[in-house]
């Protein structure tokens, strides 16, 4: 599939949609972040919006939740730039193309992964549905696309590695998808914990509960044109995020031979990286 021009730019090697402008990738390294910013970063389809519905319950009103900083035109550094109270900035961005100064400040980031090959299904599927990215042929076409790295947002692999590379120059807290589906009071304790948010039990049952993927979906439904400020950079669509939110779904859709090379790729590219070892692909 060749990439329609119209819907897809490259920067430094990586697929992005026209929601990112050039302008703006350009202006990221002089954004000047503060101490107390705080990061949500995820490759696309990986729960970004789970994360910053639990942030907003964690934080209430004290916190602006703010449009990813890769999302319009250079007129977002501006916006966020206006923003007076504590900020969480979500982010599909590799470590390489943050900018320097969030590292500079040493402010905290959360980053969630999701097991590749559920993500690669559930960004096939938002290719599907979503009218500003381009039309792929089929799913073995969009398979080998996501391999090689050239959908949206560029290499999953990648964007992890680049992060578990730079761990230790920010605070980062790495989460696991499918461990916060199994036991999401835990991992709720764990993001209020790195925080330093003071939470009691019950308050955390309330946090999980209004924050279930039924909850979610039902609000993304009914109040999809309300004015909070989009957390996906590819579409301010609410009602393109939430499809299924399982863990597993990716054996409905591999063959045997897909998946045998998917794994070859995974252990190639992931043979260094702690973090994968750690990932769950069972329901």
């Amino acid at each position: 599939m060749s990439l329609q021009t119209e819907l897809l730019h490259i920067f430094s090697g990586i697929p992005f949609t026209t929601r990112s402008s050039a302008e703006l990738l350009r202006s990221l390294d002089g954004f000047q972040a503060r101490e107390d910013d705080l990061l949500l970063v995820s490759y696309p389809k990986s729960g970004t919006h789970w994360l910053a519905e639990i942030m907003k319950h964690l934080y209430s009103s004290k916190v602006a939740l703010t449009s990813p900083i890769e999302f319009g035109d250079v007129s977002q550094l501006e916006e966020l730039n206006s923003v007076t109270s504590k900020r969480i900035i979500p982010t599909h961005l590799s470590y390489h193309m943050l900018p320097r100064d969030f590292t500079a400040k040493k402010c905290k980031a959360i980053y969630i992964i999701r097991n590749p090959k559920d993500t690669a299904v559930s960004l096939y599927h938002y290719y599907r549905d979503n009218p500003e990215l381009p039309t792929i042929e089929s799913w073995s076409t969009y398979l080998e696309m996501f391999l090689h790295g050239e959908v949206v947002c560029g290499s999953w692999f990648d964007h992890i590695w680049s992060w578990e590379q730079h761990r230790n120059e920010m605070g980062t807290l790495f989460l696991y998808y499918e461990a916060m589906k199994k036991d999401p009071f835990q991992a709720v304790r764990r993001i209020s914990s790195f925080l330093g948010i003071n939470i009691n039990d019950n308050e955390i049952h309330e946090i999980c509960k209004k924050t279930s993927f039924s909850e979610m979906k039902i609000c993304a439904e009914t109040e999809n044109s309300d004015a909070s400020p989009p957390v996906c950079a590819l579409t301010p669509n609410k009602r393109l995020v939430f499809r299924k939110g399982t863990v597993g779904d990716w054996k409905d859709y591999f063959t045997n031979k897909q998946n045998r090379l998917f794994e070859e790729t995974y252990r190639a590219k992931m043979a260094a990286s702690s973090l994968a070892k750690h990932l769950c692909y069972e329901n």
